[in-house]
């Protein structure tokens, strides 16, 4: 397996290492396929990815680049590729132009402009794209460490049958006092001003509520109050009703929030 060559053994020809051990000199009868050393030019991405390595290899500081020594790293490595792939060294050379111009840029003498200004360095626009550059493979690289689904981990799938859930109504006693205050309300509207004693048997009610029940599936439960009777019939039956309910006599039921209230005979298994 080829690999990636650091800067002092370029000047070596190191070809390739085998179990880290760096190899100098092809053997004789070793067959390396045409485009072989495609993987090896292929470990840099571009003129400044192989520019960026070479500084950060050897430590440099970024915004003081030793033009001579870089350049002359620079063209080893494009000496090696031209004779290889002619088309990948074309936008390398034009990197090894660029430096080039830039030494000799900084060999001539500094001048100072009209204005009194410092002249600027030019390494200067390089060391921005070379920042840049960094920043952004950094960048990237730290997208692509992250998490990946389909890659790193797989998202779960749970399939939840829903009518196998029995959903109750959200039901309150609050329904049925509401219900008793309108039969109430409505019992005073029809109420006749009558000077009499009544006696009235909660036990009675009983009898008559379930005597209502007996042959009917259920009833609403505005239907089992008497309203000509007035108020006193109605809590007596109101009365009954809570008395059944609580020997489980008959059922009190509501379907949903703001439904109909019905009674019913409580079911009971023979």
């Amino acid at each position: 397996m080829l690999a990636e060559v650091d800067e002092p053994q370029l000047d070596l020809k190191v070809f390739a290492r085998l179990y880290g051990e760096p190899v100098l000199k092809l053997p004789k009868d070793l067959y390396i396929p045409p485009d072989a050393l495609e993987i090896f030019l292929d470990t840099f991405e571009g003129p400044l990815d192989l520019l960026l390595y070479l500084i950060r290899k050897q430590n440099f500081d970024i915004l003081d680049i030793p033009m001579a020594e870089v350049t002359r790293q620079y063209l080893v490595y494009v000496e090696q590729i031209r004779d290889h792939n002619l088309e990948l060294a074309g936008e390398y050379l034009l990197m090894a132009a660029l430096l080039i111009d830039i030494k000799s840029r900084m060999l001539l003498p500094v001048r100072k402009a009209d204005t009194g200004e410092e002249v600027d360095d030019p390494r200067a626009e390089l060391a921005r794209r070379l920042v840049e550059y960094e920043r952004i493979k950094l960048a990237a690289q730290g997208l692509d460490e992250a998490p990946l689904i389909g890659r790193d981990f797989h998202g779960a799938q749970v399939f939840i049958d829903h009518e196998a859930v029995v959903r109750f109504p959200s039901v309150s006693v609050d329904d049925l006092r509401a219900a008793w205050a309108d039969v109430l309300r409505r019992a005073r509207l029809t109420q006749h001003h009558r000077i009499s004693r009544e006696e009235l048997s909660v036990r009675e009610y009983m009898t008559v509520v379930l005597r209502t029940l007996q042959h009917r599936r259920f009833a609403e439960f505005q239907e089992l109050f008497d309203l000509a009777g007035g108020v006193a019939v109605a809590v007596v039956t109101f009365v009954a009703l809570l008395e059944l309910a609580r020997e489980c006599l008959v059922e009190i039921t509501q379907a949903e929030s703001f439904a109909p209230i019905y009674v019913r005979l409580a079911y009971r298994p023979s």
